[in-house]
């Protein structure tokens, strides 16, 4: 508690300050363009790592081994997309959100509205993932076993979030971000070193006695080849389909994601975009590695049946071996040590992450629907912070709502359905619009509504909301009990519904005659050298 506590107040005191310096609205939806290359690549990092990360990833490879393994290296290579396709030309292209981008040379009022409604999913759906991830760690934490008390958990861990927003903006945010990554990454490194220490710093002893603890009773080898989660013999086909779908999701949502795309916004110049991109990838990609000890770690030391015990969705599998590797080494009382700095470190992960997915949604809602679509652009700066600081409360407000019927899903998997949300809408229409000169309006918002609505149909008709009732013994993982109304077979849905976002942008935008040469050659020039970005939304 001491230790939740005086991370809790130090966040505070850095959002109180921030709140001082938030004057206008750069100051409180890009930080007033102050931070440097190293600086936002630890936020962006911060941001990135999220629940999902720690908490989940372990959790679902210490349970379902390599199937679980392929979630770190889906989250990881996203990067090389978002680096190569988007982060330069969106920071040279845009001023604050995703959607100045596509406004810039298209009917601003209708794709406005679009990618504003966009945003807000996107977001609400990766929220669930940390509200869940807070009520099971602070559950563990406190000794908190009843379903009330993780309730109230997500009330308070989602009125903090509204704090980190409301008062300090994108600053304040991004601060927390940077103290949050840099204590993510030295509590992973120690638990990492204790484990591997433990096992002769011998990865295949570690991978020996993770199968043999945690894998099949009649065959341990199963747990480090595929077909634990996905591509079961009763999934058959239909579950090494839902294998490929997640890694088409992971790969492709990071480039779509709305508060990972307003970072690039953070920043002076286009370089030190590059820059932040590159220094995020360095730092989320040794996390990655480390996450895998951490999960097979966690099975080895752990054992699977002890952690589903803790929590029915693995997601406090990485606090439990903080426990335990403590205790074998120091005692009883270093275990509990380590445990409290383990579970500070994803509370402060949660609280960054969540304050960052507000920020972009409560952004988007404040800059691209108040300002530009109800106000039409007649909005003055104060009138903008202030429904942005408004909408924050009703975003959080429905995020803590969804959060408290989402328990007991893994994450991790949360995670990957926004992702898919976001491949499949918010992908495609960036891309036409940086790269197609036909591409317009009519395509933009057909691209938006088309994958959005798809992936979100085809999501409440999965597995994910309703299932049958499972074998006696196993966890109820289906958001809907007692109920089956299913027909999509799949739990990820974006090998359907991204090619169908980029099918109705290009069907969208055929239909149309809406044309503007002028406007494409001035958004190349502006996304591949910088001139004029400044201006990029005035017109």
């Amino acid at each position: 508690m001491i230790l939740f506590l005086t991370f809790v107040a130090g966040t505070l005191a850095i959002t109180f300050w921030a709140s001082r310096q938030t004057k206008t609205a750069a100051d409180f939806y890009a930080g007033g363009r102050s931070f440097s290359g190293v600086q936002n690549g630890l936020a962006i990092g911060g941001d990135y790592m999220s629940a999902a990360s720690f908490l989940g990833i372990a959790g679902i490879i210490a349970v379902s081994g390599y199937d679980g393994f392929l979630y770190s290296i889906g989250f990881l290579v996203a990067w090389l997309v978002a680096l190569l396709l988007v982060a330069e030309l969106m920071r040279n292209s845009g001023k604050f959100t995703m959607a100045d981008v596509l406004a810039f040379r298209m009917s601003p009022r209708p794709v406005r509205t679009a990618a504003g409604v966009s945003t807000i999913v996107v977001s609400i759906f990766y929220l669930l993932a940390q509200m869940v991830g807070a009520g099971a760690l602070v559950g563990l934490l406190l000794g908190i076993t009843s379903e009330a008390g993780k309730v109230w958990t997500i009330i308070g861990v989602g009125a903090l979030m509204i704090v980190y927003v409301v008062f300090g903006g994108m600053k304040g945010t991004t601060w927390v971000q940077i103290v949050k990554a840099v204590l993510l990454m030295t509590g992973a490194a120690l638990v990492t070193l204790l484990v591997l220490g433990k096992f002769g710093f011998n990865l295949s002893s570690l991978l020996g006695q993770a199968a043999t603890t945690s894998g099949p009773k009649a065959n341990p080898g199963n747990f480090l080849i595929p077909g634990l989660k996905y591509g079961t013999d009763a999934q058959g086909l239909a579950g090494k389909i839902d294998l490929i779908s997640l890694g088409l999701a992971l790969v492709l949502g990071t480039a779509g994601l709305p508060h990972i795309l307003i970072r690039f916004y953070t920043v002076p110049t286009a370089k030190d975009a590059r820059k932040s991109v590159l220094w995020g990838i360095g730092i989320i990609g040794v996390f990655y590695l480390l996450t895998l000890v951490l999960g097979f770690g966690a099975a080895a030391l752990v054992g699977k049946t002890d952690i589903l015990k803790a929590d029915k969705a693995a997601n406090t599998a990485a606090p439990l071996l903080a426990q335990k590797i403590g205790a074998d080494i120091f005692g009883d009382v270093g275990g509990t040590i380590l445990l409290a700095l383990i579970g500070a470190v994803a509370f402060a992960t949660i609280l960054a992450v969540v304050a960052g997915l507000t920020l972009a949604s409560s952004s988007s809602f404040a800059h691209d629907l108040y300002a530009h679509v109800f106000k039409r652009g007649n909005a003055s700066e104060r009138q903008e912070v202030v429904v942005a600081r408004v909408s924050a409360l009703v975003i959080g407000a429905i995020a803590i709502g969804l959060g408290i019927l989402a328990q007991g899903q893994n994450v991790a998997f949360l995670v990957a359905l926004a992702f898919a949300i976001a491949a499949s809408g918010n992908l495609p229409a960036i891309l036409y619009s940086l790269f197609w000169k036909r591409f317009n309006t009519a395509g933009a918002v057909a691209a938006i509504y088309g994958g959005l609505g798809s992936a979100l149909i085809l999501v409440i008709f999965s597995p994910v909301v309703s299932a049958p009732p499972p074998p006696a013994g196993t966890a109820v993982t289906a958001l809907i009990h007692g109920v089956d109304f299913h027909w999509f077979p799949l739990s990820n849905p974006g090998i359907v519904s991204i090619p169908l976002g980029f099918l109705f942008g290009w069907l969208g935008t055929v239909l149309s005659k809406e044309f503007n040469a002028a406007k494409y050659a001035e958004i190349e020039v502006r996304s591949l050298t910088g001139v004029g970005a400044e201006k990029a939304t005035e017109h």
